[in-house]
């Protein structure tokens, strides 16, 4: 016991030396100790090996406020290599702490390794999740929360409640196998079920006081499927994504696609009794259903009646609520100006970006790519290599910015950027799925999404005054989706699709955000505890 007491001492000690060395000591830290095993889960009853966080799947939730320091210690006691990811954490100088294997070395077995992650001028609802060898589809996934400090306004009262639900896709086939099915060239079968925080149909609930007003922070954390989410009998107020705070219109139902999160305000206004919470499969020819129970504290009948329905394949329906989603330009964000105050439609565009993804084979197995090239990790992470200036992992260029017309073919794709650049992206969707596209380190605004083939005029279609600041966003069947972005944080930033399987067959690039100047004014030194590996073993990064 004093043995595993002085462990954990020396570990605070530690923790305590790299936040004064990294961090903004003047704001404050949260400490987490996190141990990282496999254990048996029946979320559809059935027994299945999940990844557990402390013995909890989902893992523990993070709650923080705006500008605090986590200092998360991770022990991992999996018999392979893991790694954690911050989905929509920007790591504000700082793409060491990413934790995807382009930035950040694995945590070898029976070891473990210090995140000291900073929510910088961050607000909002966002999640964690495991980012190596299709860990993800095991678990080890938890939500993430940051408040606003307390003299910023927020605009709208404070709820009497503020609960998170991770909704996702879910197979019953163990993630080694779905892995295994994959390396050999083979696409996934169709998921088995949903999952609510982690369990199946009616078995999960939400205690709401009649008359009261409830926010529910949604995070679709499934491996593929674009989600629809409503509630029997109530309406739902939109009040944030990922990080902004939006106009609050009022929905039934919320299409909520992979990897995306919202807040919404639910008021407990009808008779009491218990009600369905519906969530089902959008754009799927066969839609599955989960739901779970949204309980009044004073019900007097348990839930009743038919499950309400939701759309299923329309995707005007859903274009439609996705231009509906705008910035509130006179709430403040994490800072007490107004979130208005910063006009990116008055910015003069300084690259256009257009990626174009596609599938097919390669060798006879299945892959997927953006602008032609499907992406194969190096030896070493590349931002490891890019700080020790280790040759022949990657080229800055592997990656053209407009599609090539090439025949797909596989490298370790890395596209370069100037540091204070302010770029448009294009993502266009030849393919008859919904897509999702994520970028670690940012967010951007989401101006243009519609059908058809982008061209230069659509920019007439832009809404360049009050767009939607995110950092997950839908492209829809053979259509595209424009974003703008300013290039202010300088690092090696993973752009993904969140289609996971797609993302775990190559498509997905890193975008690398440089600075000639190299200093600790626009990004932090390697950590000293940076674990190295590849091409870096052996290599000193500072001393403690």
């Amino acid at each position: 016991m004093l043995q595993k007491q002085a462990g954990v001492a020396a570990w605070l000690f530690s923790a305590i030396v790299m936040i004064l060395g990294v961090v903004n000591a003047e704001d404050p830290y949260r400490f987490f100790n996190w141990n990282v095993t496999y254990g048996n889960i029946y979320p559809l009853g059935v027994r299945q090996q999940g990844i557990l966080i402390n013995g909890q799947f989902p893992g523990p939730e993070i709650y923080s406020v705006t500008n605090d320091n986590l200092i998360i210690n991770v022990h991992n006691s999996l018999p392979e290599p893991f790694l954690l990811s911050w989905n929509g954490l920007q790591q504000r100088r700082n793409s060491y702490q990413d934790g995807v294997y382009g930035t950040t070395c694995p945590i070898p077995p029976g070891k473990n390794f210090t995140y000291t992650l900073q929510v910088k001028d961050q607000i909002g609802s966002f999640f964690y999740f495991p980012s190596l060898a299709f860990h993800k589809a095991a678990g080890g996934f938890g939500a993430i929360k940051i408040l606003s400090r307390p003299r910023i306004p927020v605009p709208f009262p404070e709820p009497a409640g503020d609960y998170s639900l991770l909704i996702g896709d879910w197979y019953k086939t163990n993630h080694t196998k779905l892995k295994t099915i994959l390396d050999r060239g083979h696409r996934l079968p169709f998921p088995d079920a949903i999952l609510i925080n982690g369990r199946g149909a009616n078995a999960t609930s939400f205690t709401f006081e009649q008359g009261k007003t409830y926010r529910l922070r949604i995070s679709n954390v499934g491996l593929q499927n674009s989600l629809n989410f409503r509630i029997q009998g109530h309406k739902m107020k939109l009040v944030e994504v990922e990080g902004t705070h939006t106009m609050q219109t009022t929905f039934s139902e919320l299409d909520i696609h992979v990897g995306q999160s919202y807040s919404v305000l639910v008021t407990a206004d009808q008779p009491a009794q218990d009600y369905f919470v519906a969530v089902s499969t959008r754009f799927t020819r066969r839609v599955l259903t989960t739901t779970a129970t949204l309980h009044y504290s004073n019900s007097k009948r348990p839930v009743s009646g038919e499950i309400p329905g939701g759309p299923t394949t329309q995707i005007a329906w859903s274009l439609n609520q996705a231009r509906a989603i705008r910035t509130n330009l006179t709430a403040s964000g994490p800072r007490p100006n107004p979130q208005g105050s910063y006009h990116y439609g008055l910015i003069n565009i300084s690259r256009t970006i257009k990626l174009e993804s596609s599938a097919a084979q390669v060798d006879a197995k299945q892959r997927y790519a953006v602008n032609s090239v499907s992406f194969v990790p190096a030896d070493t992470p590349l931002k490891i290599a890019d700080y020790f200036k280790i040759g022949g992992v990657f080229r800055v260029g592997s990656i053209s910015d407009n599609p090539t017309g090439k025949k797909m073919y596989l490298d370790t794709s890395v596209m370069g950027a100037d540091y204070r650049a302010f770029v448009e992206i294009v993502f266009q969707n030849h393919e008859n799925i919904v897509q999702s596209w994520h970028i670690d380190g940012y967010s951007f605004w989401v101006v243009g999404m519609d059908g058809g083939v982008w061209t230069p005029s659509t920019r007439n279609q832009y809404n360049l005054r009050d767009a939607v600041s995110r950092c997950t966003t839908q492209v829809y069947p053979n259509s595209w989706t424009a974003i703008y972005m300013a290039l202010d944080n300088v690092g090696m930033w993973n752009v993904r699709s969140e289609f996971w399987a797609r993302q775990y067959l190559g498509q997905q690039f890193y975008l690398r955000v440089y600075s000639p100047v190299e200093s600790i004014r626009d990004e932090f030194p390697i950590p000293k505890n940076a674990l190295l590996c590849g091409r870096a073993a052996g290599k000193q990064t500072r001393p403690l």
